[in-house]
């Protein structure tokens, strides 16, 4: 048995930021801290381009916190070899210097700010180390939909296709669903974004341009059409034809219909399972690994999209910092299933946070 490796992985993603500090050893990863906070970082950065000084003081106050638990599970006084990623929001925004040097401060190594094909491969490596158990069938297509951005990773036992687009629950959220509940033309408009990004993916096309809420020119659609809505809840899906996502573009496709398991990371995710389950709170081991049927996820998203604030905020699995973007991020789900027909999907817990572990060994 082999001397265990201590490292820790620290994720700062648009909505979130989390900590995992394991000791990995004989081909297992043994957690030994797994923490988050809602910190949004990427307040407004869809519509600025900046990171908010708020959300900077939010973030690294979560960070303080962490590097003490960093601290505190030195090795003999051996410092943990520690590698801490940033994503969308920091990829978008003008001032990523700033949080650059904020977290040197706290941390003493350099934030990596991680392309989005690194991010889609991190993602891979987490998700699917833990799958065997399942003898799921291969390839995968793997989805984690983040606040920011949504990453695809398709393969087998390596990353083969990647793409990363700029849909997630928080820039969704800021762009369309700004009421409470979202408006049917709010959604349409969400739907189409989504929609647009989904065949992007698919077809190897780059996403259009299009004029975000405040009428500047933003990455969606060209335009929303309301009649989109009644897709919500309503279209059927023709079967999957193996070869289908051939197309040509300026991109390079993600062959979403040669893969036999679609994987869900990430919290948004993780949150529609819970409620599918029907689980009165948060439970990360009944969720890891669940089979969430699509339509399960259907009727949790036309449920989240038709409630209050209020409403989200009593169900028992939801996060508090979660409440608000829920929506966006259950409807990016279930477009996902439903354009790429996939009948369920596995749902995991494991994911970038783990593959940036894995990395540092």
């Amino acid at each position: 048995m082999s001397t265990a490796t201590r490292v820790a992985a620290v994720d700062c993603g648009t909505n979130s930021v989390r900590l995992l500090i394991a000791d990995i050893a004989d081909g297992r990863l043994t957690d030994l801290e797994r923490r988050m906070e809602i910190v949004r970082l990427g307040q407004g950065v869809d519509e600025t381009g900046r990171l908010a000084p708020e959300a900077l003081d939010r973030t690294f106050a979560a960070m303080r916190g962490y590097a003490k638990l960093i601290a505190a599970h030195d090795v003999a006084g051996t410092p943990i070899k520690t590698r801490v990623v940033a994503t969308s929001a920091t990829r978008d925004a003008t001032n990523r210097d700033d949080f650059v040097r904020g977290v040197v401060d706290i941390f003493g190594v350099e934030p990596e700010v991680i392309s989005g094909d690194e991010e889609a491969r991190l993602s891979f490596i987490g998700a699917t180390k833990d799958l065997s158990s399942l003898r799921p069938m291969r390839p995968y297509l793997v989805v984690d939909i983040g606040g920011g951005s949504t990453e695809f990773v398709f393969g087998t036992t390596e990353v083969e296709a990647a793409r990363s687009v700029d849909i997630g629950c928080v820039r969704l959220t800021e762009r369309h669903l700004r009421s409470d509940p979202p408006s049917p033309e709010q959604i349409a408009a969400a739907v189409a974004d989504i929609d647009a990004a989904l065949a992007s993916v698919r077809y190897g096309e780059a996403e259009p341009e299009a004029a975000s809420p405040n009428g500047l020119s933003g990455r969606g659609p060209a335009a929303a059409d309301p009649a989109v809505t009644a897709r919500v809840g309503t279209e059927v899906t023709p079967p999957r034809e193996p070869g289908a996502d051939q197309a040509p573009g300026d991109l390079p496709a993600v062959p979403v219909t040669e893969a036999r398991t679609l994987v869900g990371l990430a919290g948004s995710v993780t949150t529609v399972a819970g409620i599918a389950l029907g689980l009165p709170e948060y439970d990360s081991e009944r969720i890891h690994l669940s089979r969430i049927r699509a339509r399960q996820v259907h009727d949790v998203t036309r449920t989240l999209l038709r409630s209050t604030h209020d409403e989200r905020s009593r169900i028992g699995v939801m996060h508090p910092g979660r409440v608000d973007v829920i929506g966006a991020g259950a409807l990016i789900l279930d477009r996902i299933m439903r354009e790429y027909a996939f009948a369920d999907l596995v749902v995991s817990e494991r994911d970038i946070l783990d593959g940036i572990a894995w990395s540092l060994v």
